[in-house]
């Protein structure tokens, strides 16, 4: 990623996927560092670390290859809360935000979201924990811009995509400029590219989940670009580059 005139990679800066793992021998993440766990919730709700991280669905290897794409020299931290079905809870998720930054990670992606109010504050208190400790947490928006947690809590930076929206540009829907009673819970979110890519072809993931990854990936440049800056200050700088969406007149 370009930034004040220069290319930054990522180096340095580990980045968690949490999702449905990671198969670090994808040809996509060649020369890619990654490590990871998973996670499951024992018959008392507490979390249970494994060393398996192995995807069995393959989504979450694609937000990994997409991170890549944009922060390639990255460390990757697959923390793995989805099955082969990519089912998981409220619960996982926030066990996955709290083993990834408690496990050193600067940026953590969440590629999936839950509309359950219910679980919200338990989503906030992790994900302010994760803000305290310097780590930056990304979530996928609803694509319709309805409620999804984490995405909407004001810890996160939440992200949406449009199809006409190309991976170099990322647009920022300032809450001054987009009130919240015309444009929902897209107001305060990043908007950027939603394709997944496979090779030289368009992949079979799109929306905001792959949009969240390169948004990820960008985080990461921008962390190494602004060493020793707050997670807080990271975000700001990301707001700040972003472009001003016109919907009226496309976004390409």
């Amino acid at each position: 990623m370009r930034y004040r005139g220069r290319e930054y990679t990522g180096k340095g800066v580990t980045i968690a996927v949490v999702d449905s793992g990671i198969d670090a021998s994808d040809p996509r993440l060649e020369g890619v560092s990654v490590e990871g766990w998973s996670i499951q919730l024992g018959a008392t709700a507490h979390a249970m670390l494994g060393a398996d991280f192995t995807d069995e669905n393959g989504h979450g290897t694609a937000m990994a290859a997409a991170i890549a794409r944009i922060a390639p020299d990255a460390k990757l931290l697959g923390v793995k809360i989805m099955d082969a079905r990519l089912r998981t809870s409220a619960d996982l998720m926030a066990a996955g935000i709290e083993t990834a930054f408690r496990a050193g990670a600067n940026v953590i992606s969440l590629s999936l979201g839950t509309p359950n109010m219910g679980k919200a504050l338990l989503l906030r208190d992790c994900c302010a924990l994760a803000v305290e400790n310097d780590a930056v947490v990304l979530a996928a928006a609803h694509p319709k811009g309805e409620r999804a947690y984490p995405a909407d809590l004001p810890e996160t930076v939440g992200v949406a995509t449009h199809p006409d929206c190309p991976l170099d540009k990322v647009y920022y829907f300032a809450p001054h400029r987009f009130p919240r009673t015309v444009w929902r819970n897209l107001t305060g979110k990043f908007l950027t590219h939603g394709y997944a890519w496979n090779g030289d072809e368009r992949g079979s993931f799109k929306g905001s989940g792959i949009a969240t990854a390169y948004m990820a990936g960008r985080t990461a440049c921008m962390r190494e670009a602004l060493a020793g800056e707050s997670a807080q200050g990271v975000i700001e700088a990301l707001r700040n580059s972003s472009l001003t969406p016109v919907p009226e007149i496309g976004y390409a």
